[in-house]
Order: C-alpha cells, then sequence, then structure tokens
C-alpha cells in the first residue's frame, strides 16, 4: 500500500535525491523518508549511469556515508595530452546506478516507491496513479535542469562496459585521453577499470549542441578499444549529456522556486561548471538538508531557506569556473579546446584537486590565468563578463 505521509518526501530517486536520503538518513534515523522513483532516467541521461568523484572532493562526513553506495575504488589516476602523460595522486571512486538504488533500499527507514509524480508543490506530490503523499519537507530531485536561468554548452558521452577477452592490463582510471584524434569540439576517451577483465570506455566531446550522434561515438569507442587491443564483448552500456555553464541568473532561479519543494542537484544548477560532475555538489547539498533538519520544527520552507544560502554562495564561488567555461566555448575555437586542458594539467596537483572541488583560492585564479594565455587575448577579452550573457537570459525569460 502507499503510504500518504512521510517526515521527507524525495521525488527523484536519481544520484541527488538518493543522497538527501542516505545523508539524512546518517543524521537522524528517526526521520521517514519516501523517495518516488519513476525508474526513468534524468534528463539527459541513460537508465544506468555511473558518477563519480576525486577523494579531495568530500569532506570526512560525506564519504563516511556515502560509502555504502560506492562501487568502485582506486588509489590514483592518469590523464593523457600529445606532448604528456601524468598520473595524479588522488583517490577516485565510482558509484553506479545499481550499487546507489541498493544503500537506499537497505536504509529501514527509507520507502522507495515506484511511480511517478504528475504535480509536486511544498506540502506534497500527486502521483500518476491519482494518490497522493503529504510531507513537512519535500525536495525536488528530478533532475530538470533550469535551462532558463543557464547559459550552456555540453559536455557530451557515450560509454560501453566490455568484458575483455583477456585482462585488459589497466590498474587506474584514465580519465582524460585526449590523444585521440578531436571530433566535434574537444574530444576524450574515459576508462574505468572494474575488474581485470571488465572496463568501462566512455567516448567524451565537449560541444557547443546537445545532440548525440550515437554511431559516431560508438565508431569512436571501437577505434580506442581496437587499438588498445580490448577484443571482448559488450556488458553494458550508458549515454548522457551534461549541462556546462558559462552563465546562471541564479538569484533569480531562487526567487522563483521560493514558494515551491526545495530543489537539489541538477535540477538547482548544482554542478561544476567546467567539468559538468554533480557528484561533490549533490553531497554538500544533502549535508545542507540532513543539518537543517535537526532543527525543529522541520518545514520545506526552513530547508530551503538553508539550500538558498548555500546555493547562492556555491553560485558566487563558481564566478571563475564559469569565466574558464566561456573562454573554452567562446573563445577557443573548437580544435583548440584540447591545448587549453593540455596547459590545465601541468599545473601543481593540490591545485587542480581544489579545481575540481570547486575550491579555487585567489592565487589559483591567478596561476591558472598567468603565463602564456590558453587562448588568444584578443579572444578571451569578450569572455570576462558574464552580465551580456545574463541580460540576453532575462530577455529570453521575460519573452
Amino acid at each position: 500500500m502507499t503510504p500518504d505521509r512521510a517526515d521527507v518526501l524525495i521525488v527523484g530517486g536519481g544520484l541527488a535525491g538518493s543522497l538527501v536520503a542516505l545523508a539524512v538518513a546518517a543524521r537522524d534515523a528517526s526521520r521517514r523518508i519516501t523517495v518516488v522513483d519513476s525508474g526513468a532516467p534524468q534528463e539527459g541521461q541513460s537508465d544506468s549511469h555511473t558518477w563519480s568523484f576525486h577523494d579531495t572532493d568530500l569532506s570526512p562526513d560525506a564519504a563516511r556515508w556515502i560509502a555504502p553506495a560506492v562501487a568502485h575504488r582506486w588509489p590514483g589516476q592518469e590523464v593523457r595530452f600529445p606532448s604528456y602523460a601524468r598520473r595524479l595522486r588522488a583517490g577516485y571512486a565510482s558509484l553506479t546506478s545499481q550499487s546507489l538504488r541498493a544503500a537506499v533500499e537497505a536504509l529501514p527507514m527509507v520507502t522507495r516507491l515506484p511511480g511517478r509524480a504528475t504535480a509536486i508543490g511544498a506540502a506534497g506530490a500527486q502521483l500518476h496513479d491519482g494518490s497522493r503523499i503529504d510531507a513537512p519537507c519535500v525536495i525536488d530531485a528530478t533532475g530538470r535542469v533550469p535551462r532558463g536561468y543557464l547559459t550552456l554548452g555540453w559536455q557530451k558521452f557515450v560509454g560501453v562496459e566490455r568484458q575483455t577477452a583477456r585482462p585488459h592490463g589497466r590498474a587506474l582510471p584514465i580519465i582524460m585521453d585526449a590523444t585521440v584524434d578531436q571530433r566535434d569540439g574537444y574530444r576524450f576517451v574515459y576508462t574505468l577499470p572494474f575488474a581485470p577483465d571488465r572496463i568501462l570506455i566512455e567516448d567524451t566531446r565537449y560541444s557547443d549542441g546537445p545532440a548525440l550522434d550515437h554511431a559516431s561515438f560508438e565508431a569512436g569507442i571501437e577505434d580506442y578499444a581496437r587499438a588498445q587491443g580490448w577484443d571482448g564483448t559488450e556488458a553494458r552500456r550508458e549515454h548522457g549529456v551534461l549541462p556546462i555553464a558559462m552563465a546562471f541568473d541564479a538569484e533569480a532561479f531562487w526567487a522563483d522556486a521560493a514558494a515551491g519543494p526545495v530543489p537539489v542537484g541538477m535540477r538547482a544548477g548544482l554542478f561544476h561548471p567546467v567539468t559538468g560532475y554533480s557528484l561533490p555538489l549533490a553531497a554538500r547539498a544533502a549535508d545542507i538538508i540532513a543539518a537543517a533538519m535537526l532543527e525543529s520544527p522541520v518545514s520545506t520552507a526552513s530547508v530551503m531557506a538553508a539550500m538558498r544560502r548555500f546555493a547562492l554562495e556555491t553560485a558566487d564561488r563558481q564566478r571563475f569556473l564559469r569565466l574558464l567555461s566561456r573562454m573554452l566555448f567562446r573563445g577557443a575555437a573548437p580544435p583548440a579546446r584540447r591545448k587549453v586542458l593540455e596547459r590545465f594539467y601541468r599545473l601543481p596537483e593540490p591545485l587542480i584537486e581544489r579545481f575540481y572541488a570547486g575550491d579555487l583560492t585567489r592565487a589559483d585564479q591567478a596561476r591558472i590565468l598567468l603565463g602564456r594565455p590558453p587562448i588568444p587575448i584578443r579572444d578571451a577579452l569578450p569572455c570576462l563578463r558574464e552580465a551580456p550573457l545574463l541580460e540576453d537570459l532575462r530577455r529570453k525569460r521575460a519573452t
């Protein structure tokens, strides 16, 4: 039978919603949490998905409560470019759709309801079968990117997990192999060795448009696997189209969201503006929500206030990252984008770790821009200001 009331209602059973359930349960096992999960993939993703993070992305507390959902870990990672290869010291880990769902379903205080919400409000949600669930705190984790508030580029990928006929010989992930030929913008291959004879191969491209040509990506994967000698059979497939943010009208977004459920994850524009990674910010947001629920009384409004503060502070910290995205997409011609990343990965390793965690210092920002510019000055200057893009977003919303 469908329960008609919960202490916390989470609409959306993907990454952001599941991490909220894990974080809240870790702090207060008495909360009754209902997760409405349509089973449908979130916007731009397949129903089988891999989310990854660097060990330095998470706080020790978040690393503790997220651990049951981790499917694979590695003690380091590598990058490859035409002029050099480099091993990075930070540990790397991945969650899968299956490991995340299993971790949530193992929580005794969580009820997972297969189904779809047709309406979501601050006090509950209406389901497709006509039933309703009420809750004092409602979280919107449906994954719909608020495009009207963002100027976007795109990171597109197709991944194939391959069962190899022989051991593939890889011990560490290659998070960026840019030695491949460049197509449709900046292209690299990403590989995760899950077992001695199982490896995920993702063809990834930073492109101006979101259209995903599956045949082209699949051909790229096949070419790469053949070059590595990785004969075998396909075990699993995934794909995604991730947003890359060049501008974000965060104040307007949170003003318009104020009377509704609390948006989290992609729904709140909480992702890394350059990499598209959403797990680190989803974990931080889950911690914010879990901490807010320790206060009494808990309500959608009180959690909304805590999330709004966190999200606006995050958007402010990300101003420089959005500048980097503008330089990458608006300042560099598609064939030249590889040179921008190739230069970046020569920087000191602690800076690279802070970049992924979204915690760049002023000195880091200067270090990224100093020296020989990654793109010509004449091309970089028009990218400096975010304001023209924000004005364009406001005009489009007004019409």
